[in-house]
């Protein structure tokens, strides 16, 4: 086996075990939908996506071996397409979870999940691009995504998108319907974040400006002109229309480098600092427009689900 063959099988070995098809079932038992999950702690949750199990009455795991286990819904959270599962099922393997703001664009990721009912299907691609936000089919912005060309297909939804070492970087959830190699998953970190409050209270309140970002790489020039300390920032590719960034005066076009003076490089460290206490309460966004850095008030919202 070559190199190359060689990083992808020994990566799929590491997390492989760990993928599940999931079954969502309506209240007369009848398979309504699939998807696909992957267990994080070894008492049974489960992350997959909010749309893979929104409206089912119950649901079903399938693990590596076919063997079949009940499941419960511990909570969703529409706005990020995040949900957990609380599985019955004993012999497992738990996913090594890794961290997303390591990830490098042209790096190696892999996909595994249950396209089209294929149960354990391994695709690979690299990271085409970072903290993209994209507006769902249902019309809920999910931000801070991973863009990738590893192919997915209509079940893959729910399932680990891992790097070369088997480590889970992402939560795959959609593909450009009609296009070839736009494919997203969601940052591991952010997934981490959003468990923790539906393993708490089975849903999640925060703060919302109402932004589409991207993140990219500030030019050297720009940094030491302005006295930054990123190398990296958010882009804005677009501003909801009457939203608390609307009002602050946030444009397309601006670039997001801090929130209440601490530096933002990536969607995650943006989403952290988003919590509910910000909302009702005035903060500073700094952004840089025209090459100058503008200093601006916002007054975060909650954020409504879809």
């Amino acid at each position: 086996m070559d190199a190359y063959s060689e990083i992808i099988h020994h990566a799929v070995e590491a997390a492989g075990r760990s993928v599940v098809k999931i079954e969502r079932l309506d209240a007369q038992q009848k398979i309504t939908g699939t998807g696909s999950g992957f267990f994080f702690s070894s008492d049974g949750y489960l992350f997959t996506n909010s749309h893979v199990v929104h409206g089912g009455s119950a649901f079903n795991v399938m693990l590596h071996d076919g063997s079949v286990y009940p499941a419960t819904l511990a909570g969703e959270d529409p706005d990020t397409d995040i949900a957990i599962l609380k599985s019955t099922a004993y012999d497992f393997q738990v996913a090594q979870l890794g961290n997303a703001p390591d990830l490098q664009i042209g790096q190696l990721v892999i996909a595994i999940g249950n396209p089209m009912g294929f149960q354990h299907t391994v695709t690979a691609g690299v990271v085409s691009a970072l903290g993209r936000s994209l507006r769902s089919e249902t019309g809920r912005m999910i931000d801070d995504l991973i863009q990738t060309d590893a192919a997915l297909n209509p079940g893959n939804s729910g399932g680990p998108l891992i790097n070369f070492k088997g480590e889970v970087v992402g939560v795959n959830t959609a593909m450009i319907r009609g296009a070839q190699g736009l494919c997203f998953a969601i940052s591991i970190n952010t997934a981490k974040m959003i468990a923790a409050e539906l393993m708490q209270s089975g849903k999640v309140t925060r703060a919302y400006l109402g932004l589409m970002l991207q993140q990219i790489t500030l030019v050297p020039k720009l940094r030491s002109g302005l006295e930054l300390r990123n190398k990296t920032a958010l882009f804005v590719t677009g501003v909801e229309a009457g939203s608390p960034a609307g009002k602050a005066g946030i444009e397309d076009g601006d670039i997001v480098v801090a929130f209440n003076n601490a530096p933002v490089e990536t969607s995650d460290a943006l989403f952290r600092q988003l919590d509910r206490n910000k909302i009702g309460q005035f903060q500073y966004i700094k952004v840089i427009r025209q090459n100058r850095l503008l200093e601006l008030r916002v007054t975060p919202t909650e954020k409504k689900a879809a």
